[in-house]
């Protein structure tokens, strides 16, 4: 009997090509393919939400896949867990990847297509004195940064706009730059900036080039008014800089409306 698996991941992106599988690279969606396909005895292909750049992380990455397995739901992480982690068998010592969460799901059900918002973080941290071991995980910026110019950068962004300015050249051709940001918030905690982003969808190096923006709002280098009228030109030389891929992280997928936060019921 056929079977529909939903995959909830967690990952480094640190030393992967990116997500998406690539001949002759080391990528994640390779990775944990060849883990499934070991366990499953079967060549198996998954269908993933977003198309993570090299050294991006992930909290909550989705994919999907179908087939006729026997193996029951609740096994299956654990299996490929440890395949991800080179056979380290009850040792407790994680791969770069790991699967958090199976659910089975109806056959016409797809990771990618019926996802309705995603949310990203991107982490900054705003330090004199850089940090050697940080510097695949976050944006280290030595200059002090507006936190309160930087909120006030970010107002504009908020809503449906098409951000053809924040779309970065050489990603997939879309139908439409049209999206909508439902939050965009920026949170300073001790020496860090986070940047929390909830959208129905984001173009290539969207929120890697809102940021740059952002950041630029806080060096003083940016005003409120030049962000929305970045957007209105639809111009991305109007836009800031984009920022490195090590501090996003894709937090978690939405498949239900009610449940993508700042969505307007």
């Amino acid at each position: 009997m056929e079977r529909n698996f939903l995959l909830t991941i967690e990952y480094d992106g640190t030393g992967f090509c990116g997500w998406q599988r690539q001949p002759d690279k080391l990528t994640v969606q390779g990775a944990l393919e060849k883990a499934l396909s070991t366990v499953l005895g079967k060549e198996i292909q998954v269908n993933g939400t977003s198309r993570t750049d090299a050294g991006v992380h992930a909290y909550g990455q989705r994919a999907s896949f179908r087939g006729e397995f026997g193996i029951p739901s609740d096994k299956l992480a654990f299996a490929v867990n440890n395949r991800l982690a080179g056979g380290m068998k009850g040792k407790n010592i994680p791969g770069p990847i790991r699967i958090t969460d199976v659910k089975e799901m109806p056959l016409d059900f797809h990771a990618r297509f019926d996802a309705k918002g995603k949310t990203y973080i991107y982490r900054i941290r705003n330090c004199g004195i850089p940090d050697v071991f940080q510097r695949n995980y976050c944006y280290q910026i030595i200059r002090p940064l507006d936190i309160e110019a930087m909120k006030a950068a970010a107002e504009p962004i908020i809503g449906t706009h098409d951000f053809a300015c924040f779309q970065a050249s050489g990603g997939t051709p879309r139908e439409t730059t049209v999206r909508t940001v439902y939050r965009l918030e920026v949170v300073r905690e001790g020496q860090d900036i986070f940047l929390v982003i909830t959208g129905d969808g984001f173009l290539y190096n969207m929120v890697r080039i809102i940021t740059g923006t952002l950041i630029e709002a806080g060096l003083g280098k940016r005003q409120p008014a030049q962000v929305a009228a970045a957007i209105e030109s639809g111009d991305r030389r109007n836009a800031g800089h984009t920022a490195p891929p090590q501090g996003l992280y894709l937090k978690q997928v939405y498949y239900e409306l009610e449940e993508v936060p700042g969505y307007d019921r």
